[in-house]
C-alpha cells in the first residue's frame, strides 16, 4: 500500500509539473564579438522580459533604438544566414545561432539588446550564447508556453532539398536530418542525427556544433569582403582532407549543426513547436517557409476552434447593436471579442443569398464589395464596445489596400477578422481580413466615422 500511494503521488507531481511554464532569463547576459559575415564589433545584453513578450531585438545603435520581434512575419530573405528586419528597413542579420540557444534551453521571453548589424558568430556554433545563459539561469514565470501544434503533414520541397512537419504525440520537437550531398567524392560524407527538445541534452549534442564551409565556398565569400577577419582555426572551413587547422568535435559535426539552425529558424514562430521534423539538405530559406507553413496551419486551426465552440455574440446580439437587416446583415455570429482590440466573426455563405440570382447565375461568386461590406459590419461591432461609441453607429469613411485574393462562392463559410489599429473619439481604424479555410479571400484597411445612431 506504501508503494502504491508513493507511486500515485509521484505520478500527480508529474502531472503537475508536466504544464510547462514560460520562462526568461534570471539576470541580464552580455555577449560580445564580431559578426560572421560583415566582422563589426557587437555588444549584445540579453535581458529578463515579462510574461507574453516573446523574444524581441532591439538595435540600440539607432536613434531612437528600433525594435524589431523575432517573428517569421519579421524574416527577410538573405542567403545562408537568418535575418530580421523592421517595417523602416532596419536590419539585424545572422539571429538563428541565438534563436536557436534560447529555444534550446527553454527561454520564452527576452529583450535583447544589440549595438550593430549583426549577432556576433563566436565559433560559430551556439555555444558562446548558451554558456552564459545557463551560468545566469532562468526564472519560471506565471503564464504556460503557448505550444504550437503541427496538426496536419506539411511538406515543402525544392529542388533536391526537402524539409517536412507531421504530428506528433510526443512532448516537444523532434527533428531527423539526413545530410547526403549525393556525391562519392564529397567531403561531407552522408550522416543522419536525430534529436528531441524533450531530451535535454541541447547543450551537449546541439549547441557545440559549428556552422562549416568548404574551401571553395569560404574563399568565395572572403572574394564578397566577407567573414575577412575569421581563419580557418577559427572556424570549420572543410577542404580535401578535412578540416583546415581544426578537428571535427563530433564525428557528424555539419549534420548537428543543420539541426542546431532548424531550431533557431523555427524558433520564429514565436513559441515551441510540438511536432515532428524530417529533413535533407534544407537550408535556412526552406526553415523559415516551414515555419510559416505551421504558423499559418495553427492560425486556421485556432479559427476552426472558434467557430466550432465559441459565441461571443449571437443574431440577436448583433441585430440589438447594428440597424442592418436582410439582405444586407452580413455578420451571422460573433466567436471572439477581445475587448476592442480584436474581433472574429462568421458569415455563413448559401446559395440562398440574393446576389446569387444575378452574381452570376452560372458561376455564383460572392461579390467582393459584399465582402468589404461585411468586414467592415464586424469593425463595427468590435468599434461599438468603446465606451466613448455607446449609442453610436460607424459609418464607413475610407477603404485603403483593399484585396481581393480568393471568391466565395456558396457552402463556404467566411471568417471575418477586424484588429483594432487606432479607436479615436470621432474616428477608428482597423486592418480587416476574410478567410475561406486557410485562404486569405480579402483584406483592407477601413476608417468609420463614429456618428449618433438617431442622426438624420
Amino acid at each position: 500500500m506504501k508503494n502504491s500511494t508513493q507511486q500515485s503521488e509521484n505520478e500527480s507531481t508529474q502531472t503537475i509539473s508536466a504544464v510547462p511554464m514560460q520562462h526568461t532569463v534570471a539576470k541580464p547576459v552580455s555577449v560580445c564579438g564580431k559578426g560572421l559575415l560583415l566582422g563589426q564589433e557587437v555588444d549584445v545584453v540579453i535581458t529578463p522580459a515579462p510574461v507574453g513578450e516573446g523574444i524581441v531585438f532591439e538595435r540600440t545603435d539607432i536613434e531612437p533604438a528600433v525594435q524589431i520581434p523575432a517573428l517569421i512575419a519579421n524574416a527577410t530573405n538573405r542567403p545562408r544566414r537568418t535575418t530580421l528586419q523592421s517595417t523602416d528597413e532596419v536590419t539585424i542579420e545572422t539571429v538563428e545561432h541565438l534563436l536557436s540557444a534560447l529555444a534550446g534551453i527553454g527561454i520564452d521571453n527576452a529583450i535583447i539588446k544589440i549595438d550593430g548589424p549583426e549577432v556576433p558568430c563566436g565559433d560559430g556554433s551556439s555555444l558562446p550564447f548558451v554558456e552564459p545563459l545557463l551560468k545566469a539561469g532562468r526564472v519560471e514565470q506565471d503564464q504556460p508556453r503557448n505550444l504550437l501544434r503541427v496538426t496536419e503533414p506539411i511538406c515543402l520541397q525544392e529542388g533536391n532539398a526537402m524539409i517536412a512537419a507531421f504530428p506528433s504525440h510526443e512532448e516537444g520537437l523532434q527533428i531527423v536530418y539526413d545530410l547526403d550531398y549525393g556525391d562519392a567524392k564529397s567531403r561531407i560524407v552522408r550522416q543522419t542525427q536525430a534529436w528531441s527538445s524533450a531530451s535535454g541534452t541541447y547543450s551537449v549534442d546541439v549547441a557545440p556544433a559549428r556552422t562549416y564551409s568548404l574551401e571553395e565556398e569560404a574563399q568565395a565569400l572572403q572574394s564578397q569582403g566577407m567573414c575577412m577577419h575569421l581563419s580557418p582555426s577559427e572556424m570549420l572551413v572543410i577542404g580535401e582532407e578535412g578540416p583546415i587547422d581544426n578537428l571535427y568535435r563530433f564525428d557528424n559535426e555539419p549534420v548537428r549543426h543543420k539541426i542546431l539552425d532548424i531550431v533557431g529558424d523555427l524558433y520564429l514562430a514565436g513559441a515551441p513547436i510540438q511536432g515532428r521534423v524530417v529533413a535533407s539538405r534544407s537550408g535556412h530559406a526552406l526553415n523559415r517557409k516551414l515555419c510559416k507553413a505551421i504558423v499559418d496551419q495553427n492560425k486556421v486551426s485556432k479559427r476552426n476552434t472558434l467557430v466550432t465552440n465559441a459565441s461571443a455574440m449571437d443574431v440577436r446580439e448583433i441585430q440589438r447593436i447594428m440597424p442592418h437587416r436582410y439582405p444586407m446583415l452580413l455578420v451571422d455570429r460573433v466567436v471572439e471579442m477581445d475587448g476592442i482590440s480584436k474581433a472574429v466573426g462568421v458569415k455563413n455563405v448559401t446559395i440562398n443569398e440574393p446576389f446569387f440570382q444575378g452574381h452570376y447565375p452560372g458561376t455564383p461568386i460572392m461579390p467582393g464589395v459584399l465582402i468589404v461590406e461585411a468586414m467592415a459590419q464586424l469593425g463595427g461591432l468590435l468599434m461599438s464596445r468603446k465606451l466613448e461609441h455607446t449609442g453610436k453607429l460607424a459609418v464607413l469613411l475610407s477603404l485603403d489596400k483593399v484585396k481581393l485574393r480568393h471568391p466565395v462562392t456558396p457552402g463556404d463559410q467566411l471568417i471575418l477578422e477586424a484588429v483594432t489599429v487606432r479607436a479615436g473619439v470621432r474616428t477608428a481604424a482597423l486592418q480587416c481580413k476574410a478567410f475561406v479555410g486557410s485562404k486569405l479571400a480579402a483584406e483592407a484597411q477601413i476608417r468609420f466615422m463614429m456618428v449618433d445612431a438617431e442622426q438624420d
